[in-house]
């Protein structure tokens, strides 16, 4: 018995020795073949289950019925986390009651839990419809508590005040901030929706998602719009005041060199000074995609109330370029006659003030250009400034354009008033040709007063005349029916211009004043765009 143990434990003991790994790490030249063939053979049967985790569980759970239960679990608990207080600190003064408002980025990771759960069963339709059905219990979930908390924030009286940014408050209150980052989590889900293309149907055989969809958008519209609301009034009063023009302080008499002194328009000061906070506070806003086409609606109307302040401006001081060496040297004669005793000889008077007020021609040049050519300029930096909708999304590329072409149209406002000061033609063809250049981009309602008053109604013809005085009608009238916006300028241009230009063919003499008769040749080639 003593001899047979040996035998039978010999074979267990002997494999142990030579390890399996081994061969397999320097195999023989005649093994290689089948050394490779297992390794091939292991290497099919192990990508099975890493890729099991993904898209073939979801087939053998379903069978069960374990998984939608715990996909319930799963997208539950990410409700929860979602709108969990945030474990890091906060600015003390966005606290409200011991609760701290809701981080970015939250509302994309909840979506990106629910992307991840739809992009795995994609390619199962009877699993993809039941995942679509297990959301809408949490999705109800979360908008409950999101409606409730909003609710409590919009019914506070701090939520509109101030109703706008000013430079002494320019961040947001507590009750604002908390109802940013509520309408900041319902957008980023939004943007999860449209990426997957949840809740476009209203078929009850689809997603049955749209009501969500609504309801989170009308969480956005609720903060923001209000918020903005402010933004929109204070610059509208700011831009509109530009039609008056700046003040002037008269100059001192007695001095040696006296000239008027044109103060900073005051609306510029302050466009200046809240602007930069405006543009902080609208980037806050509009931190996503939903409501963008809210913010394009707000600075095309903002910079269309500048467009027609600016325009329909009292011209004080906008003219051609008419011999500009004649004023400077009759001021000069009348100021000698004025100072000079009659006992002093002129000429000895004169020949002393000649080399410090004929040395530079230049500065002659730049009073030259009237304050609202400045102000014009001012007007289009500031604005321009403002945030605008992303260009590289396609649900906001087109309001992007819009707002695009809105600053292109003031741009090209400022190029008109700085062309009436620079352009010196008077052929009425080759000036008729450079106005239109000069006013291309620019609706022809806004452009019309400023050449009327430039070139026909000037000083010498009886002063400026606005072109609702020429139409016969009251200015609130036709700012009401013809100036409320873009498109609507655009569909009067060819009444409007028609009519003001049988005004100007019945009334003036245009065959003796080239000026007149290259802005009729302008309007005549507007009115015929127009009509094309």
């Amino acid at each position: 018995m003593h001899a047979l143990r040996p035998s039978i434990f010999r074979p267990t003991s002997l494999p142990p020795s030579p390890s399996p790994s081994q061969p397999s790490e320097t195999p023989p030249a005649d093994k290689a073949s089948w050394s490779i063939t297992k390794l091939s053979l292991a290497g099919f049967k192990k990508p099975p289950p890493t890729r099991s985790m993904s898209l073939p569980p979801a087939t053998t759970i379903v069978q069960d019925g374990s998984y939608l239960q715990v996909l319930s679990l799963k997208l539950s608990e990410g409700v929860s986390k979602a709108l969990a207080q945030p474990a890091s600190s906060t600015p003390g003064n966005e606290s409200l009651n011991g609760r701290r408002p809701i981080p970015a980025s939250r509302g994309r990771a909840f979506g990106s839990l629910i992307a991840t759960e739809l992009n795995a069963s994609v390619d199962n339709p009877h699993l993809h419809k039941a995942v679509l059905r297990s959301l809408h219990r949490p999705l109800s979930a979360l908008l409950t508590n999101l409606s409730n908390t909003l609710l409590q924030l919009l019914s506070s009286p701090d939520f509109l005040n101030p109703p706008a940014p000013t430079t002494h408050a320019p961040n947001p209150n507590p009750t604002q901030a908390h109802a940013l980052s509520l309408a900041t989590f319902a957008g980023e889900l939004l943007e999860v929706f449209d990426e997957l293309g949840l809740g476009l149907e209203s078929d009850s055989r689809g997603d049955r998602l749209k009501p969500t969809r609504e309801a989170l958008v009308s969480i956005t519209t609720r903060v923001i719009h209000p918020l903005v609301a402010g933004i929109k009034t204070e610059l509208t009063s700011l831009v509109e005041a530009l039609e008056a023009p700046a003040t002037t302080i008269a100059p001192k008499t007695g001095t040696s060199f006296s000239k008027a002194v044109i103060t900073q328009h005051p609306s510029i000061a302050s466009l200046q000074a809240v602007v930069p906070v405006y543009a902080r506070a609208l980037t806050r806003y509009f931190a996503t995609t939903t409501n963008q086409s809210y913010l394009a609606s707000l600075e095309i109307s903002v910079v269309w109330r500048a467009l027609v302040a600016i325009s329909h401006r009292i011209p004080t001081q906008l003219c051609p370029p008419s011999p500009p060496n004649f004023a400077p040297a009759a001021g000069k004669k009348g100021r000698v006659a004025g100072n000079t005793p009659p006992t002093t000889p002129p000429s000895t008077r004169f020949i002393l003030k000649l080399p410090p007020s004929g040395l530079p021609p230049a500065p002659t040049l730049q009073p030259s250009m009237p304050p609202i050519v400045g102000d014009a300029r001012a007007a289009c930096d500031l604005l321009s400034s403002l945030p605008r909708p992303t260009a590289d999304k396609e649900s906001t590329r087109l309001a992007r354009e819009a707002v695009d072409d809105a600053c292109d149209g003031l741009k090209a406002l400022l190029r008109l008033l700085e062309s009436v000061q620079t352009i010196t033609t008077r052929d009425p063809a080759e000036l008729a040709r450079q106005l239109g250049v000069s006013s291309a981009g620019l609706p022809t309602l806004i452009a019309l007063p400023i050449l009327l008053n430039a070139y026909v109604f000037t000083d010498e013809k009886g002063g400026p005349r606005s072109v609702p005085s020429i139409l016969g009608l009251p200015e609130e009238r036709y700012r009401k029916e013809c100036l409320t916006g873009f498109g609507r300028a655009g569909e009067c241009t060819r009444a409007v211009g028609q009519r003001v230009l049988d005004v100007l063919l019945s009334q003036l003499g245009l065959s003796i004043d080239p000026a007149a008769e290259a802005v009729v040749r302008w309007l005549t080639a507007e009115i015929t765009t127009a009509d094309s």
